[in-house]
């Protein structure tokens, strides 16, 4: 009796088991699976549907935007890194071929900066960040450079002012070979290690025994502040024969104190005295307000104030010396627009190479895991042109070769040569 017990049991056991058998099979065969085990899965749901509601165009360019969902989504429920999933993500925004349309993660520089730029903006939906970012500012660790990528290597294109990487010798068109004799990775090469040193590999030129070892000690960047603060150090006077050259850099003329600055700068403080002025708009970000060129184009009467002592001091309300604008295909959205509205009020020579075409209106939308994705949310037209896939051809076209450039700058070369021929 106990026996045929037993054997009875082991039946109910084998059918139980089975039974679960079956139904394990069932839910890995459900396409719920991807949703309930893979947060991707949820993260590239959460950017379609941003970019099926915010995108600027509701005919998305022309593409199928569903069809975009059922041929990326499986692709990016299979990856295995962020990095991947971050690459399939773009491919599909890739396809709606607009700019201000990308996914960022924190792996790149991009992301921190963006937050940085658009936080005293948007603070409302900045603060889905407050859980990724426990001392509420949006701070990274870097060395000051942005790199490019050209057939396979990365080369530096352009470095902040005051930044660890220039004090440490590293020039614009360095090849970078490797990190602590690991491969260079925008941040996390040196998440860790602010205020430590860093051993880089460069190549400075194309024969690869110029390789050398530059020691460099990375430092904590506020996103919020680093553009102004670049632009503040890139403040400068170039004395070429007998004239006072003024130079600033705009890293990122997103906000306002940035203008501030720049006009403050050439009205009354460390440009005044200048006989012209380069305003470099190469590299970094864009934004800003379109009151960007009235201290150029505005009229205004000047302020003579004489003292008890009869000391006269003239103030003037715009810039009337001659100025001219450097770009490049870093130079993007209010750049762009800046460099167009100098062409179109005649106000100095632009010269560089042609602008990237990115002029559209983009806001950031801050994903469920934290990363960020930023989208086209407004179409733009400049005195009834779009600029977006055209972008501005220089007055004056100068040519520039990153690779193993060696600090080199003929651009800004040509600039000051051509604004010394306009000063009298």
């Amino acid at each position: 009796m106990k026996q045929f017990k037993f054997s009875t049991n082991k039946h109910y056991l084998a059918a139980f088991l089975l039974s679960i058998v079956v139904m394990l099979t069932l839910w890995l065969a459900s396409p719920l699976l991807p949703t309930l085990a893979q947060p991707q899965a949820r993260v590239f749901d959460e950017v379609w549907q941003t970019i099926n509601d915010n995108f600027y165009d509701p005919k998305f360019n022309g593409i199928n935007w569903q069809a975009m969902r059922d041929k990326y989504k499986p692709q990016a429920i299979k990856s295995k890194s962020s990095q991947e999933f971050a690459a399939v993500v773009n491919q599909m925004l890739a396809e709606l071929r607009t700019s201000h349309t990308r996914f960022y993660t924190p792996d790149e520089q991009s992301y921190y900066q963006l937050l940085g730029i658009f936080q005293p903006r948007d603070r409302k939906s900045l603060n889905r960040l407050k859980p990724f970012f426990s001392k509420g500012k949006f701070e990274y660790t870097d060395i000051g450079i942005f790199t490019k990528a050209i057939n396979g290597k990365t080369f530096v294109s352009a470095i902040l002012d005051e930044s660890p990487a220039i004090k440490a010798g590293i020039k614009v068109g360095d090849e970078i070979l490797s990190v602590n004799n690991q491969p260079y990775q925008p941040v996390q090469s040196f998440a860790p290690k602010a205020g430590q040193k860093v051993t880089i590999q460069i190549q400075r030129t194309a024969d690869t025994n110029s390789k050398q070892e530059i020691v460099v000690t990375p430092k904590v960047y506020d996103a919020t502040t680093m553009f102004l603060d670049a632009q503040r150090v890139s403040t400068q006077i170039i004395e070429r024969q007998n004239k006072k050259i003024g130079y600033v850099h705009i890293w990122a003329n997103a906000a306002d104190p940035s203008q501030e600055k720049l006009i403050y700068d050439l009205l009354y403080d460390r440009l005044k005295d200048a006989d012209a002025l380069i305003l470099d708009l190469r590299a970094g970000w864009g934004g800003g307000n379109n009151n960007y060129l009235t201290v150029f184009t505005g009229q205004g009467p000047s302020i003579t104030s004489i003292a008890r002592n009869g000391s006269r001091v003239t103030y003037d309300s715009h810039w009337k010396k001659p100025v001219v604008i450097l770009i490049n295909e870093g130079s993007r959205s209010s750049k762009e627009i800046i460099a167009y509205g100098f062409q179109q009020y005649k106000i100095g020579s632009v010269i560089g190479t042609k602008t990237l075409g990115a002029v559209v209106a983009g806001r950031p939308f801050i994903m469920q895991d934290g990363t960020l994705l930023y989208v086209a949310v407004t179409n733009v037209f400049v005195n009834g042109t779009r600029l977006e896939g055209k972008g501005v051809t220089p007055d004056i076209t100068v040519p520039f070769t990153l690779e193993y450039a060696q600090g080199a700058d003929p651009q800004k070369e040509k600039a000051i040569e051509v604004v010394l021929s306009n000063t009298k």
